[in-house]
């Protein structure tokens, strides 16, 4: 609470500016300047925080908004902390929602700044082309890095926005809208917060109450990641946990199965040579016992048949 006093959260518009719709937001009226109630400003930001928390889990992509001048610079730092994407100069028409095209537009960008970075642009070195040309190139660079730096790494349409001063930035979020994407916003008396999913009621203009909503939005956002990153490790270290372990029981598994079938081939080759030795001792005895008395019978009848034939003669 302290901290928002101090930032002026609690300073709204001018009476004859406000929006109808910001009464239940708004404290009182103070020399023609509404007073925001910052107890419900207080309340909403542990929702916001707990929202940002929740998107970093996730891995989503925050796109910060903010093209009035005091807030670029804060946009900027605030993107830049929390790893996210920024438009802090006019916003283009169709960024959302005309996507493919902004791609175009994008890859464009990268392209130039990569052949600038090798002194080469369109396939001429730099000391090739005219002054004219040159000038034509660098204008049309610096034209493309004032609307597409913050977003040249922006690969699809971010899963939340976050908007300094809604009433500026209609377009991008009546785009934001159609496109169904959350919205966070620092809301003022003189906005419509109807559309806007998560809301911040303050001052959309002290630079000291914007610097607080970003660094909200920026800190927990990047609390709810380091969890993601953390989350991550581990599933990983107990993933490879779980291999080691399968790892282990296929090796032990194959080694009882190893054993199991060096020890059927020892048995196999143990069993094979004492089968051999009873075997052939056998068929050596049964061969001469059937053929010798044969040979004894015929070879004595031959004998008793000869001395008859020579007595007869």
């Amino acid at each position: 609470m302290k901290n928002l006093l101090e930032a002026g959260v609690h300073f709204g518009h001018q009476r004859k500016r406000w929006n109808p719709k910001m009464k239940k937001y708004i404290f009182g009226e103070r020399n023609g300047i509404h007073i925001i109630d910052l107890q419900q400003t207080l309340r909403l930001t542990k929702d916001v925080a707990k929202f940002a928390i929740e998107l970093g889990l996730s891995g989503g992509k925050i796109l910060f908004v903010g093209t009035k001048k005091q807030a670029q610079e804060t946009i900027i730092n605030g993107a830049n902390k929390a790893g996210a994407f920024y438009v802090t100069n006019r916003w283009l028409g169709g960024t959302l929602t005309n996507f493919e095209t902004i791609k175009s537009r994008i890859s464009d960008l990268n392209k130039l700044e990569n052949n600038k970075s090798q002194n080469q642009i369109e396939s001429k070195s730099i000391f090739e082309l005219t002054k004219r040309e040159t000038q034509k190139i660098e204008k049309n660079l610096s034209r493309l890095q004032k609307h597409f730096s913050g977003i040249k790494d922006m690969k699809k349409v971010p899963d939340a926005l976050f908007v300094i001063d809604i009433a500026k930035e209609d377009i991008a979020i009546k785009e934001a809208v159609k496109l169904n994407i959350p919205i966070i916003a620092l809301v003022d008396t003189d906005g419509d917060p109807t559309p806007i999913e998560h809301i911040i009621p303050g001052n959309d203009d002290a630079i000291r109450s914007i610097q607080l909503a970003t660094s909200l939005i920026a800190d927990n956002y990047v609390y709810g990641y380091q969890l993601r990153l953390q989350k991550l490790a581990e599933i990983a270290k107990q993933q490879e946990l779980e291999k080691a372990q399968k790892q282990k029981m296929i090796s032990e598994k194959e080694k009882v199965n190893n054993d199991v079938n060096t020890k059927k081939t020892e048995t196999a080759k143990s069993e094979k040579p004492s089968e051999n030795k009873k075997t052939t001792p056998k068929t050596d005895t049964d061969k001469p016992k059937t053929t010798k008395p044969k040979q004894t019978k015929k070879a004595s009848e031959n004998k008793k048949t000869t001395p008859k034939t020579k007595n007869d003669n």
